[in-house]
């Protein structure tokens, strides 16, 4: 084989990219990765989830020493340096950019930084970086190209005024008042740091609700714990335009149901956080003809195989959550499945997670889910004020619901608003992995004290004999 030609080629270096190369490389097979950026690891590591978490963690450290006098904790006056901060959130982006540089070279794949486009099944054509092109040959091509912000019709993203994701994360000073359009994840995480950072925060969202596909009982009080710590909300509104000025941005804002007068808001600068959609475009899909649906995903079968035959896809391209961590989970899938190996993903058991403080965390179905499928279920609901851990800690906003099936009780789904909950859903996860009831999560000994013993509760509250309530 030379080294042009490669049992497996993957297109982008997210998470979905560069697991699925590391596990391929595992199992023997000569691999390369490709990505644009230049540094791998995708949105994920280089401005989406790293940078975002580490400035959420920084923020969070900022309010709590403003409060620590609360614990008797004597700090003066707490100031910020934005300009450190941000030199702090680029310092965890390099880090985990080069320990992923690292593991790709610690196992003998070549890492290819250019662009690369489908020439025929088979063949690609990488505009290196560094000038000059390469002609590649493969058994199999993943596509892991990822995602990209979804745009506003009628709305220029400037990424000084108005701007993405991206752009907020860059900030060189804390917006007087911030508003951001559109009320899922990224925007409620984004808008939550420059609000503990001093902005004033006003989400615009277009339906009647924040977190949309989020169980609405979790939404309701998330919602209710956003507002109790200043963030303001205008939902059932939609933005009719927007104009970038000098040192301002100006929203034209009108009822989403259509009847009403329009309204402005101005605010120093403006988010746009709509979603995100497929990063499928100059790939040269059309030209090997690779279909794609009606979103601009690409069409795969069980085994993330396209029309085309050595032709994968995995990740945001494809159907399913925009998740980095569904994303690896293809990857390894994939990985295996091309390397004779049995493989596969549950995607009735991917957990979602909001980086918030406190945090939103879930995983199955929702309360809606369920009622619009019919199925007959129980729900044990345990609040955190009951939960001596959290009580000590301060951190008592919140609840953890299960949902399990009437008949058999089997845990259909798991909702947690509260401190850690990203880290406690993890629990939930393993349990509805290996088909648990809510009977086992209650007779599962959990450690005292710790904010997982209202987990257990939640569970004994299915059968209405929590303890602590």
């Amino acid at each position: 084989m030379s080294d042009d030609s490669f049992d497996l080629v993957i297109i982008g270096a997210g998470p979905g990219g560069y697991v699925c190369a590391l596990r391929a490389a595992q199992l023997g097979l000569k691999t390369a990765c490709i990505d644009k950026r230049g540094e791998p690891g995708g949105t994920c590591l280089n401005v989406g989830c790293i940078p975002s978490k580490a400035l959420l963690h920084a923020s969070e450290v900022f309010a709590e020493a403003q409060h620590a006098g609360d614990m008797g904790i004597k700090l003066g006056s707490v100031k910020l340096d934005l300009e450190k901060m941000m030199a702090y959130k680029q310092s965890g982006i390099d880090g985990n950019t080069q320990g992923v540089s690292f593991l790709l070279k610690k196992n003998k794949i070549e890492e290819i930084k250019g662009a690369a486009t489908l020439t025929a099944p088979g063949k690609l054509e990488v505009a290196l970086l560094d000038g000059g092109t390469r002609q590649l040959s493969a058994k199999n091509i993943v596509i892991a190209t990822g995602s990209e912000v979804t745009p506003l019709p009628g709305i220029e993203i400037d990424e000084d005024r108005i701007v993405s994701s991206t752009g907020a994360l860059t900030f060189d000073t804390v917006p007087k008042h911030l508003a951001i359009v559109g009320a899922g994840i990224i925007g409620l995480e984004l808008g939550s740091v420059w609000r503990r950072l001093g902005a004033q925060v006003t989400v615009v969202e277009y339906l009647d609700r924040i977190t949309p596909g989020v169980d609405a009982d979790l939404a309701k009080n998330f919602q209710r714990v956003l507002k109790k710590q200043g963030i303001q909300f205008k939902l059932g509104k939609k933005v009719t335009g927007a104009k970038a000025l000098k040192a301002s941005a100006k929203l034209t804002l009108a009822p989403a149901s259509g009847e009403g007068a329009e309204e402005t808001l101005t605010a120093d600068r403006v988010l746009v956080s709509i979603g995100r959609r497929p990063h499928t475009d100059g790939l040269g899909l059309e030209a090997v003809g690779v279909t794609r649906d009606g979103a601009g995903r690409i069409e795969t079968d069980a085994h993330f195989k396209t029309n085309i035959d050595g032709i994968y896809a995995i990740g945001d391209v494809i159907s399913g959550p925009m998740l980095a961590h569904k994303a690896e989970d293809e990857g390894v899938a994939l990985a295996e499945h091309l390397a004779g190996k049995p493989s596969h993903v549950n995607y009735d058991v991917i957990p979602g997670v909001i980086y918030t403080a406190p945090e939103v965390a879930w995983v199955g179905k929702s309360e809606e889910e369920l009622k619009e499928a019919g199925t007959q279920y129980k729900v044990g609901k345990f609040p955190f004020t009951a939960n001596g851990r959290a009580k000590v800690n301060g951190t008592t906003d919140g609840f953890v619901k299960i949902l399990a099936d009437a008949a058999t009780d089997k845990v259909l789904g798991v909702h947690i608003l509260g401190a850690q909950a990203g880290d406690m859903i993890a629990e939930a996860a393993v349990a509805m992995e290996f088909s648990a009831s809510a009977e086992d999560i209650a007779r599962t000994c959990h450690a005292h004290p710790t904010l997982t013993e209202a987990v257990k509760e939640a569970a004994l509250a299915v059968e209405g004999r929590a303890l602590h309530m």
